[in-house]
């Protein structure tokens, strides 16, 4: 029984970590994209 609890812990901390490794990537890629938006909005202005 006490492996089967392990393993379960272990795979749910393994999705946790998986998850804020895209977390991550994502909020990285959004930033990029607001970036890119406001230089456009710069070279317009100008």
């Amino acid at each position: 029984m006490k492996s089967i609890v392990r393993t379960l812990a272990w795979g749910l901390a393994l999705l946790i970590v998986a998850g804020g490794f895209v977390g991550c990537n994502t909020v990285r890629g959004m930033g990029k994209d607001i970036q890119a938006g406001g230089k456009a909005v710069e070279r317009a202005a100008q």
